[in-house]
């Protein structure tokens, strides 16, 4: 049985994720009592007819929630296999989808969406720590996650591959919350400074060509290979299924979104399954890049 948990922070896309993976063909059940979890498992062994299944538990089971980490503790005790995936966003970002669908946080006793968010975020710190793969979905569209999760809980017989995200980004536009590595590129050339570049993208051939141009480049290419292709069996080791690694440049329009590209293409291997997220990319404003 293939059995995924999905918690984490109120407005970061649970609900969303639960209609994806229900169209994935997994049975769903949305806030099921953690203590319910163990139980509900055991009925399903019984029916031995739903291989894949998706239990979404937070903060709005209560007192039930604070038991969840015993809950998936009884899960490994009966040989359960599970994956946690936990969903989580920016505070801006989620202060703003709670201004926009007006709902009430869980948590919040007074109205105070912000106090409740960081609250939230402290009880849930020991669950995110469990987690098999954490997602940021601040900046993603509903396109975005439904590709992310594709990956993630295909059913094309790899899910036990390493899957490795290269993300771009903007420092300008703060770092990656889920980053495991993280590499600043801003030493690179810039071709913000040259005017038939400036509003073009990294992943412009022209922005290409003159980013690789530079030995330099070329140099960083070939040590950040070898660096994650040392790391990558260590984590596989110690049962690590996910690792983001973050490329930065100033604004994320043009070095890291050059650097991403070409990292992901070399990084490419059967025994692992790479994926590629261009954050800042297209961003309003991105230059300085």
């Amino acid at each position: 049985m293939q059995f995924v948990v999905v918690t984490g922070l109120s407005g970061a896309g649970k609900s969303q994720a639960m209609h994806v993976l229900e169209d994935m063909g997994f049975f769903c059940v949305d806030n099921l009592p953690s203590d319910l979890v163990a139980k509900f498992v055991e009925i399903l062994d019984a029916q031995q007819r739903i291989e894949r299944v998706a239990v979404a538990i937070d903060v709005r089971g209560g007192a039930f929630f604070e038991r969840a980490a015993s809950a998936l503790t009884e899960l490994e005790e009966h040989g359960v296999p599970y994956r946690i995936l936990f969903l989580e966003a920016r505070e801006e970002v989620l202060l703003r989808r709670y201004k926009e669908t007006r709902r009430r946080h869980p948590l919040a006793t007074e109205g105070r969406v912000l106090e409740a968010i960081r609250l939230e975020r402290q009880q849930l710190e020991e669950v995110r720590g469990r987690a098999h793969f954490t997602l940021d979905t601040s900046d993603l569209t509903p396109a975005q996650l439904r590709a992310e999760l594709g990956r993630l809980f295909s059913q094309s017989g790899s899910q036990d591959q390493l899957l490795v995200q290269v993300v771009s980004f903007g420092f300008k536009h703060g770092l990656p919350l889920d980053a495991d590595l993280v590499f600043d590129v801003r030493f690179l050339p810039n071709p913000n400074y040259i005017p038939k570049l400036q509003h073009k993208t990294g992943q412009d051939p022209d922005v290409q060509e003159y980013v690789l141009r530079w030995p330099i480049a070329r140099q960083l290419l070939m040590h950040l290979g070898s660096l994650i292709d040392f790391l990558l069996p260590q984590y596989a080791a110690e049962g690590k299924t996910q690792l983001v690694v973050a490329i930065g440049c100033t604004g994320g329009q043009h070095r890291s979104v050059v650097i991403a590209e070409e990292l992901a293409r070399r990084l490419q291997d059967p025994s692992r399954r790479i994926g590629i997220e261009h954050r800042d990319c297209n961003r309003a404003g991105g230059g300085s890049a």
